[in-house]
């Protein structure tokens, strides 16, 4: 099964490359290191730091893994400028009832709806994709279905 594409800015990859260093140099060997004094304490069965040290290496090697998934397969969202479309790395203004709200539509591991940053893969950022200014856009959302009219698109 071939990995998807994980839209993100270079920030966040260059963030993303930060942590894979220091979960894999720094995080990784000092777990290592209190497995090996844990075991030297002598029975496993009642040791509590060994078996907490196995639970965090387990975190840390599956973080890694992960990691690694991210980056070999990141894409760096690049606005598109004069398509006229909503795409990935867009912001748009829109009206939902009589408040406008700002989105801009990121990779899911860049989302913080409370900055307006959703995620491509979303519903809501699914529907927004392709439409252009002045087009409506209706999204089944947890409060119902929502319309959405496009104002912008920066």
């Amino acid at each position: 099964m071939d990995e998807p594409i994980h839209y993100v800015t270079a920030a966040s990859l260059a963030e993303l490359k930060k942590e894979y260093e220091t979960v894999k140099n720094v995080t990784i060997p000092e777990i290592a290191k209190r497995i090996d004094e844990a075991k030297q304490q002598g029975d496993l069965s009642e040791n509590a730091e060994y078996h907490q040290a196995r639970e965090d290496m387990a975190w840390a090697q599956g973080r890694a893994l992960e990691l690694e998934k991210i980056i070999a397969n990141a894409s760096i969202i690049v606005k598109q400028q004069g398509t006229g479309a909503v795409a990935v790395g867009n912001t748009i203004v829109v009206a939902v009832g009589e408040k406008q709200k700002n989105y801009t539509i990121v990779g899911p591991q860049e989302i913080n709806p409370v900055k307006g940053l959703i995620s491509n893969e979303s519903p809501l950022g699914e529907a927004f994709l392709g439409h252009k200014v002045g087009e409506t856009v209706e999204v089944n959302t947890p409060a119902g279905k929502m319309k959405y009219k496009i104002l912008e698109i920066k």
